[in-house]
């Protein structure tokens, strides 16, 4: 039996949302090689999904102790401890990741995440700049930075970074209520309530989105 075959399978699970498919063929990729630690690491990212983050981070503890130099398993870890507020563990995963590999802009946007969550905007800005130069079709990034733009009233570069953002995922609530943002801090409510409409239509549950329509509409 292969575990190869087992970890390609179960990373196709996941990729389609088969949760409960994907743990199992991880499970039996690791018993079948106790070695395999992108298959732990790949079982991490679905427990996490599941909102297993306990044993999501005892997963990714155990393929980076058998690979310590797996710069996939801090990034992982690191957004697990990141969603969950413990700002302090996350910074040390993503500053790992780095270290390992400097070629990966997801580790530098999870840095600049935690900067941004701390107030710390130019750091941010910095780390959304490299997480961009990497991975220039990732919209994430962009809207990131707009925001720490946003917060530094660099409304030009925050407008410039969101329609960046929309231009690569039309889909996105975020990027579309971040434009709305800027277009009110101009004062001009009619091209924001369109922003915050067209948001509300791709997200009906997006308070944000929402919450900036009844501003802008009823308001002259």
């Amino acid at each position: 039996q292969d575990p190869e075959g087992y970890n390609v399978r179960g990373t196709a699970y996941g990729r389609a949302g088969k949760y409960s498919q994907a743990l199992d063929d991880f499970n039996t990729a690791i018993k079948l090689n106790p070695n395999f630690y992108q298959a732990y690491a790949n079982k991490a990212l679905i427990e996490h999904y599941m909102g297993n983050d306990v044993q999501s981070v005892a997963d990714y503890a155990r393929a980076i102790q058998i690979n310590p130099n797996y710069d996939e398993a801090y990034i992982g870890r690191g957004d697990v401890y990141r969603q969950a507020s413990h700002l302090d563990q996350a910074l040390a995963d993503f500053q790992k990741a780095i270290d390992l590999n400097t070629t990966d802009g997801r580790a530098y946007y999870g840095r600049g995440m935690i900067y941004q969550a701390r107030g710390q905007h130019a750091q941010a800005i910095n780390d959304f700049s490299s997480a961009i130069s990497r991975a220039p079709n990732a919209a994430e990034p962009y809207d990131a930075r707009g925001l720490s733009y946003l917060a530094t009233g660099d409304n030009d570069n925050a407008f410039a970074d969101f329609n960046t953002a929309i231009r690569i995922d039309p889909n996105s609530a975020e990027s579309w209520t971040n434009q709305g943002l800027v277009y009110e801090r101009r004062g001009d409510k009619k091209r924001a309530a369109r922003s915050y409409a067209r948001a509300a239509q791709l997200d009906p549950n997006y308070k944000p989105a929402r919450d900036g329509l009844a501003r802008t509409q009823t308001s002259s």
